[in-house]
């Protein structure tokens, strides 16, 4: 997408119906789903299950988690995640639960769930299950569904809880989800599924992952005014993600919120893969993938000491009310994913 399209877009109020809260209010329980296997993971499969049963586990330490899993493999998960993570068995084919469950907002009557039509990136991948995974939760757990009338995913999403959105317009303005669509006619449906005021787009990337670019492995809302930005190694990335990170600076360093801030921008560096170890092209080494719990940040490690201390010592800093917990993820970041990706929070009611 061209960057000047790029910008803050702000105006009258969010629709009042729905709000979306933000993942640092409390959380009623994480859902997370266990990856079935082929085609999506081959050999990586095992150390695959082994990451997010240890990112379950440590959730749990904090606030219920549900897994969801295939009906056959549901008691391969529970003997992996052990006595303190629920299983629920519902058909799924991969572990991003982010992107393929439902995102909760508040509405008049109490907790909705969004389903945003998840078709596998823009058809990059067959995911007929996890197609029907907002639908078949919210029915298993008796939230109402609102399909909303655009296609994307939870992790192109980033709140600040006090009315901005934070997106790319690689994720969204994409005609692999929307064809036809303005970002004019996609951002009318954020503001009305999600009740914000203010969206401050990115320009992303769009073919460089099979996200697209999604926010949540970009840039984080800290807190409403301050933003974390991910900032790749430089002689040791692909130059596309760094010109995709200056930009996203470019374009925070001058944008305004729903109140009116310019917010505060903190470089999250990432891990350098050369003291990591053997790693493929996809090894995603980022820090901003995190999950922000009741009473924690969990977020990853990957062996690089220097790296994994400073990253933990700013999200620690900004996140002072909660413990930072860290967690080796090696296969899920083999295979560029991270622990955002993972989860997806159901809030507290409000009513």
């Amino acid at each position: 997408m061209p960057a000047d399209n790029s910008g803050t877009t702000g105006g009258g109020a969010g629709d009042a119906a729905y709000t979306m809260p933000s993942e640092r209010t409390p959380h009623e329980r994480t859902f997370m789903a266990w990856p079935a296997g082929a085609p999506y993971w081959e050999e990586l499969i095992p150390g695959v299950r082994a990451d997010i049963a240890r990112i379950a586990r440590a959730i749990a330490d904090f606030e219920p988690v549900t897994m969801l899993a295939r009906p056959e493999q549901a008691d391969d998960a529970r003997r992996a995640c052990g006595s303190g993570v629920e299983v629920l068995p519902l058909p799924v084919d991969d572990l991003w639960v982010r992107d393929s469950g439902p995102t909760f907002v508040h509405g008049s009557d109490g907790l909705v769930g969004i389903d945003f039509g998840f078709n596998g990136w823009g058809g990059k991948q067959d995911h007929d299950d996890d197609g029907a995974v907002a639908r078949r939760l919210l029915e298993e757990i008796g939230v109402p569904r609102v399909r909303a009338s655009i296609v994307g995913e939870g992790g192109a999403i980033e709140i600040d809880g006090e009315g901005t959105l934070m997106a790319t317009e690689s994720s969204w303005v994409n005609p692999n989800r929307n064809p036809g669509m303005s970002r004019d006619e996609i951002e009318a449906e954020l503001r009305r599924v999600l009740g914000v005021r203010t969206v401050v787009w990115l320009a992303g990337v769009a073919g460089a992952d099979v996200t697209d670019a999604h926010i949540d492995s970009l840039a984080r809302f800290a807190r409403p005014g301050v933003v974390l930005l991910n900032r790749s190694v430089p002689d040791a990335s692909d130059e596309v993600w760094t010109r995709c990170e200056d930009e996203a600076f470019a374009v925070l360093s001058e944008a305004a919120d729903a109140e009116g801030r310019r917010p505060d921008v903190i470089d999250l560096p990432e891990a350098d893969p050369r003291r990591i170890g053997d790693v493929g092209e996809a090894f995603l080494p980022s820090y901003i993938n995190y999950y922000v719990a009741n009473g924690a940040v969990v977020m990853p490690a990957f062996g690089d000491r220097e790296a994994d201390d400073r990253a933990a010592g700013i999200i620690g800093d900004l996140h002072a009310d909660r413990e930072v917990r860290q967690v080796r993820i090696d296969s899920l970041a083999e295979g560029g994913g991270g622990i955002h990706c993972s989860t997806q929070q159901l809030p507290v009611s409000d009513r």
